[in-house]
């Protein structure tokens, strides 16, 4: 057998994208048929083509573009669902140039209630749409997945306090196929060379991880993206001989560490709610609180019955828990590096909820965050 690179694809805002420039070329011009546009990706600085199944003006002053994802090499469950973009031009009244509004199937924060469109897509489509308006010229950009609501019940946006729908979330416009294998290699390659300039190095598993870490003032070039090859990253790091490690993940999937799981997609291991009352017990929480623990459907939902404990008794087991766990996420990893490297890293942890706001931080880990940013 012969070994190919995965291929990648493109995000969901590339697509989002350029159904919404197949419908503003249809205003245009409705009698040209539409079916490709140029997406300016922004990040990485490249053109791509991206084909479109179908755009129609529906009504004076409004059309509706529509193209399908294509995600690549990837175990995505967005492949080949459509997308659809429905254009306004608006007549005389004043605002912003370009209006983006989530509709069916675009998830929106249960907190706030606004469209779940991260800051990429928003650079992406404004950029993009605002090359084809003239000064003056104002439309309503309004997104919608047809499968989106359904879809999200498949995915973890729930515990990061995404409903109804599915994110636009992400950073570049290239979808990575991080599921697989081959994938790894070029993880490897990436770490080699962010080793060559940084002695301590930030792993996030997903986009939650590494927008989070910006907000808080971590240099991106920093950033290593693991999806959930840890273990063999962090051997890989060893290998370059990186000085510390900062783990910084979402806790229900980085506790997976503590009990030496260092493949984190819970198709291989997953033993979250194991683990978590394992330390509940060790805490001294008493059997039927344990037992509660273990029932919980999510980890988020194991927290959430934490918290309310300590609100109700005044305690603290979150901090005491998710503090053992931290030291011996940091424990575990530091001992498989050595385990298949010989070399001694200190390697410290953070973990966030799905508020995106930080839990615990582990001894070494709070100093490794200090230092860096």
């Amino acid at each position: 057998m012969t070994k190919t690179q995965p291929l990648s694809g493109y995000t969901l805002p590339v697509f989002a994208c350029a159904a919404a420039l197949a419908a503003l070329r249809c205003l245009r011009d409705a009698t040209k048929c539409v079916d490709s546009v140029s997406v300016d990706l922004l990040l990485p600085p490249i053109t791509a083509e991206i084909a479109i199944e179908q755009a129609s003006v529906l009504k004076t002053d409004t059309a509706l573009g529509v193209t399908r994802s294509e995600p690549g090499d990837n175990l995505d469950l967005t492949r080949h669902t459509p997308v659809w973009a429905m254009v306004e031009l608006v007549r005389g009244c004043e605002g912003e140039q370009i209006a983006i509004v989530g509709g069916e199937g675009i998830g929106h924060h249960k907190v706030g209630g606004g469209a779940a469109i991260y800051d990429y897509a928003m650079r992406l489509l404004l950029t993009n749409l605002g090359r084809q308006l003239a000064p003056g010229e104002k439309i309503t950009v309004t997104l919608i997945l047809p499968s989106g609501r359904q879809l999200a019940t498949r995915t973890s946006n729930e515990a990061f306090g995404v409903v109804e729908g599915l994110s636009l979330l992400g950073t570049t416009g290239i979808s990575q196929p991080l599921s697989a294998p081959g994938q790894l290699e070029v993880y490897r390659e990436q770490l080699q060379q962010k080793a060559e300039l940084f002695d301590c190095l930030v792993f996030c598993i997903g986009e939650n991880g590494l927008d989070l870490a910006r907000q808080l003032g971590v240099n991106p070039q920093r950033l290593v993206k693991t999806a959930n090859w840890l273990g063999p990253l962090l051997v890989e790091a060893g290998c370059q001989g990186v000085r510390s490690i900062l783990l910084f993940g979402y806790h229900g999937k980085l506790m997976k560490l503590a009990a030496g799981i260092f493949h984190t997609h819970h198709h291989l291991a997953d033993g979250r709610r194991e683990i978590l009352t394992a330390y509940c017990a060790r805490a001294g929480m008493p059997q039927e609180a344990c037992s509660a623990i273990f029932a919980a459907a999510t980890a988020e939902d194991a927290l959430g019955q934490l918290r309310a404990l300590d609100a109700a008794t005044n305690s603290n087991l979150v901090d005491r828990i998710y503090g053992d766990i931290a030291r011996q996420i940091d424990l575990r990893s530091s001992d498989c590096i050595f385990t298949h490297t010989n070399q001694r890293i200190p390697v410290g942890s953070v973990m966030f909820g799905r508020d995106r706001k930080i839990i615990v931080k582990s001894d070494i880990g709070d100093t490794f965050l200090t230092q860096i940013c």
